[in-house]
């Protein structure tokens, strides 16, 4: 494998990448510790004379070298050696040696220490004047090539500062060279903790220069989208007659939503807009009246959803909101027939569907829609770029406006860093009537009783959800379990319907279910995650999470947005296993004393970090590698004031800035 090949399994392609290759941590050999100073647990460096030399078997064949100094001695443990190693530690020999210090049965001693021979010299003679750098690295390429080839780079690079003039001093940020030759050089004295938690100038430096890279180039794809063309939408008449025959009246949070989408749609700029809310907050009638003032306007729209139970379900409500208005409302999912699917792209094709409803077959099953003005993706954060990205490319002779939907709140630090190029809706308001879902934590040895409850429930005319646990190592094994736990409330809810769904059912049998669930023919619905979202049943005000601990806290708060749907009171059980882990403590104690969703996205953010919060949004580009949303929003607020002074300057200064920090991955930040 070529230098370059192994290189790049680090993620280091060029010069830049080698520079922004930072330590993961420091050892320090730049003193001898005495070794009666040293102590079980601390990383040091001791020099002494081999006064043994032992290879023994207890209960490994294994070399046992001690040294001592004029204050002690300790032993060197060598598990796996070669026998020019017991010639080299030889009795008498001088050494030098550093590693971790354990507490042994006959003292203190170090396991497979990095060592070093001294003939003549004084064991201080050739010590290093700074701290040694420990690298993140892969099989095949040492520690030892790592730091050569980081300081060579370190020696040539002379890179020219990109912030504009003042920006540093005003932020109290050191040069970014010197930052760098800091952080891969520390001097003896260097603040580790410091350095461990980020908040050293140094590391803030390079935190700020990330967040700035992030923020321009976010920046400049809104940009060079508002000079790009979409047609204009703003025919009202579709919009004005879906409101008139709707059940309902839009909430004060609904109208300014709406108000906002259909402002942007009317413009010749496309839209690309958020629009975020709660679970049950009614983000669906605001994609059905911009689906409307598309079709109006004489534009075909569709709508992707992740799952096929979410996508039917929509397919379901806008046809029985927009059909009677005379619009044709088609689905798309991978489970139809061949032929059926045939159908649909041909209808499509020829203009012929207004609003197409659908899965990811949307995009991957070559589907035409010549006229396509309007997208809508709802749970974007599901999607990979490359899924946005084809269903809201050019179809026609414009680029149509995009909707995307989210009922996971993004947190406001996110939203300044990762959504910067987004217009963001908010819907904060839950429609009148709803009633707060009441939510226990439950031990696994009081099943029984919750089998009771969820009787006593259905037998006050409610109905009930039992989702089975997630299990991610195995589909088959959580399959196996759905089925396992309808087998046994079957048994236990005798005179019950209960039924069943998950992931690999026929997609007929699977819509019959919830079709049944729906009408109340069945009482209790034994469910894996494939009802975390989408399904809106008023009627069911009492779920069950059966191994809550192995849920993350979008998807807990995801799934108990399924009840609470109605004016009876709801009751979320959450069933888990002891003992918990911390971080499991700590989602199930969230979960119990807050039902607002940008609550519990913000603890989130905390416990999980951005990576795993966005999703795909970000797949093909690195997620922040020095920055902390949390840690360093007052970061975050400079690097987007300081964005838009430098957008205003030479460009030639932002093109230098985002090819050292992005190297030509934006693409991805664009969806």
């Amino acid at each position: 494998m070529s230098d370059l090949a192994r290189f790049a399994r680090l993620g280091i392609r060029t010069e830049a990448d080698l520079l922004l290759h930072l330590p993961l941590r420091y050892e320090d050999e730049t003193r001898i510790v005495p070794i009666g100073d040293i102590s079980p647990g601390a990383t040091c460096q001791v020099a002494g004379v081999v006064c043994r030399n032992e290879i023994v078997v207890r209960p490994r064949r294994m070399l046992q070298v001690d040294i001592e100094d004029a204050t002690g001695a300790i032993t060197l443990r060598f598990l796996n050696f070669y026998g020019s190693q017991v010639s080299q530690l030889a009795v008498g020999r001088r050494v030098r040696a550093l590693g971790e210090v354990r507490g042994g049965l006959f003292g203190l001693e170090m396991v497979h220490p990095r060592y070093r021979i001294l003939s003549g010299e004084t064991p201080t003679a050739d010590l290093p004047k700074v701290l040694t750098p420990v690298y993140p690295t892969v099989a095949g390429i040492g520690q030892a090539e790592l730091r050569r080839t980081i300081l060579s780079a370190l020696a040539r690079a002379a890179w020219e500062d990109t912030l504009a003039p003042g920006c540093a001093q005003r932020l109290g940020l050191p040069e970014l060279m010197a930052s760098l030759r800091w952080l891969h050089q520390p001097p003896p004295d260097a603040p580790l903790s410091a350095i461990e938690d980020r908040s050293h100038p140094a590391c803030r430096r390079l935190a700020f220069e990330e967040l700035l890279a992030q923020q321009l180039s976010l920046r400049r794809a809104r940009a060079a989208r508002a000079l790009q063309q979409a047609q204009p939408l703003s025919d009202q008449r579709l919009v004005e007659r879906l409101m008139a025959n709707l059940p309902f009246q839009l909430t004060g949070a609904q109208q300014r939503a709406w108000s906002e989408v259909s402002r942007d749609l009317s413009g010749n700029e496309p839209m690309n807009r958020l629009l975020q809310g709660d679970v049950g907050s009614g983000k669906t009638v605001i994609a059905a009246l911009a689906a409307m003032q598309a079709i109006g306007s004489g534009r075909q729209a569709a709508l992707m959803a992740p799952t096929e139970i979410l996508a039917e379900q929509h397919h379901r409500k806008l046809l029985a909101w927009l059909e009677p208005l005379g619009v044709r409302v088609a689905w798309l999912a991978g489970s139809l027939s061949a032929a059926a699917k045939k159908r649909v792209r041909a209808a499509a094709g020829q203009a012929e569907v207004d609003l197409l409803v659908g899965t990811h077959a949307l995009v991957e099953d070559s589907v035409d829609l010549p006229a396509l003005g309007l997208a809508i993706v709802d749970e974007q954060h599901r999607f990979g770029v490359a899924q946005r990205l084809a269903l809201r490319a050019t179809r026609g002779d414009v680029l149509p406006h995009q909707l995307m939907m989210s009922a996971t709140p993004i947190p406001r630090t996110l939203a300044m860093s990762y959504y910067a190029d987004l217009d963001v809706s908010v819907i904060d308001e839950l429609p009148p009537g709803r009633t707060p879902v009441v939510t226990k934590l439950v031990t696994e040895g009081r099943r029984a009783e919750v089998v009771e409850r969820v009787r006593a429930a259905v037998s006050a005319g409610r109905q009930a959800y039992w989702v089975c646990p997630l299990i991610e190592e195995s589909e088959a094994l959580e399959l196996q379990t759905a089925m396992d736990t309808h087998e046994a409330l079957s048994a236990e809810l005798q005179g019950l319907s209960v039924g069943l769904v998950h992931g690999r059912l026929p997609a007929a049998e699977k819509a019959a279910t919830m079709a049944a669930f729906i009408a109340g023919e069945v009482q209790v619905l034994v469910a894996t995650t494939v009802i975390e979202v989408g399904v809106d049943v008023p009627n069911a005000s009492f779920m069950v999470i059966e191994h809550a601990e192995r849920f993350g806290l979008a998807q807990l708060h995801q799934l108990r947005g399924r009840v609470g749907r109605g004016t009876a009171e709801s009751v979320c059980v959450l069933l888990y296993r002891t003992p918990l882990s911390p971080l499991a403590r700590e989602r199930l104690r969230t979960m119990y004393e807050t039902t607002d969703g940008f609550e519990i996205a913000r603890r989130d953010l905390q416990l999980r970090g951005p990576g795993e919060f966005l999703g795909a949004r970000q797949s093909g580009l690195s997620l922040l590698r020095f920055a902390d949303l949390e840690r360093d929003e007052d970061l975050v607020e400079a690097a987007r004031t300081e964005a838009s002074v430098m957008l205003q300057g030479p460009p030639e200064r932002v093109d230098a800035h985002l090819a050292r920090w992005l190297s030509g991955r934006e693409e991805f930040l664009k969806a």
